[in-house]
């Protein structure tokens, strides 16, 4: 698989340890129009609700579908801080399946009033390439909106794989709010070198 694969790295920081990540946080009010877009490259594609899933679990999908982009909040969190969070039952986390391999995740917090926010969303960097992104993308869309929320919205920053923001805006989401911050490089610190799962 890794023939296909689409590599992505991070950035550097820069000589004081820190990187500068713009974010921008984007919104659907309701279902947008069916986008053509190329079908997966491959056909034997499920997608299971990890219902509690177990820490190790969740730490491999978050890590290695994160690692790339430096996702780093949820490897700071202690097993239980964790815990605490995947048993909520507003948290619905969804997993791709791809010839019966874990190919990506969804995250849905559905524990806003109104609405229901893309909490992280992404693929195992084997998959990238493989056209997965848009077909499940769509599926968690089609999800989400089956809820009835009066939005969705999802964040992406410049971290991020750089397909990112325009898979999210073809997908019929919109720009509301933008932002930019310095952050501690998360590679720094030692949750991202004694992380399990990485």
């Amino acid at each position: 698989m890794t023939d296909r694969q689409t590599e992505y790295t991070a950035p550097a920081p820069k000589a004081d340890g820190t990187l500068e990540v713009t974010f921008t946080y984007l919104e659907m009010r309701k279902p947008a129009d069916p986008v053509p877009y190329q079908g997966p490259t491959i056909d034997n594609l499920t997608v299971l609700r990890a219902v509690e899933p177990t820490i190790s679990f969740y730490r491999y999908l978050y890590n290695h579908v994160g690692g790339p982009c430096l996702w780093y909040e949820r490897r700071a969190l202690s097993d239980g801080q964790l815990k605490t969070i995947l048993i909520d039952p507003g948290v619905h986390v969804y997993v791709l399946y791809a010839n019966g391999v874990p190919a990506g995740y969804a995250e849905l917090d559905t524990r806003g009033k109104n609405d229901i926010e893309v909490a992280y969303f992404g693929l195992l960097p084997e998959f990238i390439g493989r056209k997965l992104g848009p077909w499940f993308l769509n599926w968690t869309l089609q999800r989400a909106w089956s809820r009835n929320p009066a939005r969705l919205w999802v964040n992406t920053c410049t971290l991020d794989h750089p397909a990112a923001l325009t898979v999210y805006r073809h997908a019929g989401f919109t720009p509301f709010r933008e932002e930019t911050a310095t952050i501690r490089d998360p590679r720094q610190e030692p949750f991202w070198q004694s992380s399990p799962h990485t």
